[in-house]
């Protein structure tokens, strides 16, 4: 598979002919994408051994459209070289691997629940992810203030829903860890890494508790944004 060069499985890094002789999974991403961290997060806790492998989809030199036609990761690459994008499809296949730990219920309202969840959560990382590109990728004369209040009031009509739904329980979803919360947590780690001075914290506390916990788990410790 050309092109796929900088190869990380556990911390290492491997050159592209290492990556030709193991055949196992591969997940194509960045260590800045919150979708990415999502998937890599259920890797972790679902126990899959997986090859992270360094993409930068905004290089012309990018190779991400052989695997994905969107150009956008994550993108996991099975041992057979078949794609599975994007970061929801992906979550519910990897769940679909293990017998351990199950982040999406099989079927009925918990499933849906817990896809709800998801949805939002990502609806808010969309919003969150469209500020930063419009914010840095324009110059101040192209930018749109109308379109980066639109995504905000996303995000902040999110939190309020995010708050107002976990309440007082200790998970998002029933009464154990579920993709709901990966999602969630995700998406708030999201805002501190690129939003720090949006302080939702202080308006949700339950969330920051909630995050608190979820930032304690090895699978968000090895995946902080960077």
């Amino acid at each position: 598979m050309g092109g796929l060069s900088a190869i990380m499985i556990v911390g290492n890094v491997y050159s592209s002919s290492h990556f030709r002789e193991k055949q196992m999974i591969k997940l194509i991403g960045s260590l800045a994408s919150p979708f990415v961290r999502k998937a890599r997060i259920v890797l972790a806790e679902k126990k899959i051994d997986y090859q992270l492998v360094l993409e930068d989809v905004w290089s012309p030199e990018t190779t991400i459209h052989t695997f994905n036609p969107i150009g956008k990761v994550p993108c996991l690459v099975m041992e057979d070289g078949e794609a599975v994008f994007d970061s929801r499809v992906i979550c519910e296949y990897v769940d679909t691997l293990s017998p351990v730990g199950r982040l999406i219920p099989q079927s009925g309202r918990e499933r849906v629940e817990v896809r709800c969840w998801e949805a939002l959560a990502d609806g808010v990382l969309d919003a969150a992810v469209l500020i930063r590109l419009e914010t840095t990728q324009r110059g101040q004369e192209e930018r749109s203030e109308r379109w980066v209040a639109r995504q905000q009031r996303k995000i902040d009509e999110g939190l309020d829903a995010m708050s107002q739904g976990l309440a007082g329980k200790p998970w998002c979803s029933n009464n154990h860890m579920s993709l709901a919360d990966v999602a969630v947590g995700c998406a708030l780690g999201y805002l501190d890494f690129r939003m720090p001075d949006l302080n939702w914290r202080e308006k949700h506390v339950n969330l920051d508790k909630h995050f608190a916990k979820l930032s304690q788990r090895q699978s968000f410790l090895d995946t902080i944004p960077a």
